[in-house]
């Protein structure tokens, strides 16, 4: 019988989602755990890779088990054997022939930076003090939308059969950290009406898939161009050129978060 697991985790120790060879993986945490708690040997696919450090909310997998299980019951033994840096939220049956990864319609990250230095939010945040044109970045995002070819993002040695991808939606918008909302903070923002001026900022992308290190690079390529080494034309530039060394460098990973999966 196939099953679903809805699962969310920390990356700080994780090498990323997918096993790999002496470094940890959420993955193998997870089979390890499925195993032990089923008494047979377990294989999980998941709805695709992240890179190390990178976190996900509400991640989806799937495995199968050789006989039925009480749902609520393994959830409770999984999170019991699983390290704190992840939690599972639902296991439930699902139609043999479902897939975690081919079946996904879209997948949806975020990414946050601030702008000032914060002790609060610097473990799942990247701070970045150049001044910003957020509307420039945002304009830029428009020349992500739609159907290309992302191989300009693509970190080299990928074995992808195809580098096209559908974007459905990217953009940046200010937001206000738990801290600073609840809290009597230094330079607190009031309001979220000053786009330019905000310390804290978030990144969404969605697509249909997406490729290893795209939205990384993605990323660091909006932040050259919101600092003002490029203009927004270089957006399409560098889609163009099908060149990773045309886009900006990849930003750090532990700021980066898969948000959604969407079947």
């Amino acid at each position: 019988m196939r099953y679903s697991v809805t699962l969310s985790y920390d990356g700080s120790s994780f090498s990323g989602w997918q096993i790999q060879p002496n470094a940890p993986s959420v993955q193998e945490a997870l089979e390890r755990a499925l195993s032990l708690a089923l008494r047979e040997s377990v294989s999980v696919t998941g709805a695709g890779r992240t890179d190390a450090g990178v976190n996900a909310v509400s991640y989806v997998a799937h495995f199968d088990a050789s006989a039925p299980l009480r749902e609520e019951e393994i959830c409770c033994k999984l999170n019991a054997i699983l390290p704190s840096s992840v939690i599972i939220h639902e296991v439930k049956i699902v139609a043999d022939g479902f897939h975690a990864r081919f079946d996904a319609r879209l997948r949806r990250y975020n990414y946050f930076i601030h702008r000032k230095k914060d002790p609060f939010v610097r473990i799942y945040s990247y701070l970045y003090t150049y001044p910003l044109d957020v509307a420039a970045m945002n304009e830029a995002c428009r020349v992500l939308l739609g159907t290309h070819d992302f191989s300009c993002f693509e970190k080299t040695g990928g074995n992808n059969k195809t580098s096209v991808c559908t974007v459905f939606e990217a953009g940046w918008r200010p937001y206000i950290p738990t801290h600073v909302s609840i809290m009597d903070y230094p330079n607190a923002p009031v309001t979220l009406s000053e786009v330019e001026g905000s310390l804290y900022l978030v990144f969404t992308i969605s697509a249909d898939r997406f490729l290893r290190n795209m939205v990384r690079a993605v990323v660091g390529t909006l932040l050259d161009i919101g600092r003002g080494r490029y203009p927004v034309s270089h957006m399409e530039e560098v889609l163009a050129s099908k060149d990773r060394c045309a886009a900006g460098e990849s930003v750090p990973g532990n700021a980066l978060f898969l948000s959604k999966v969407e079947y």
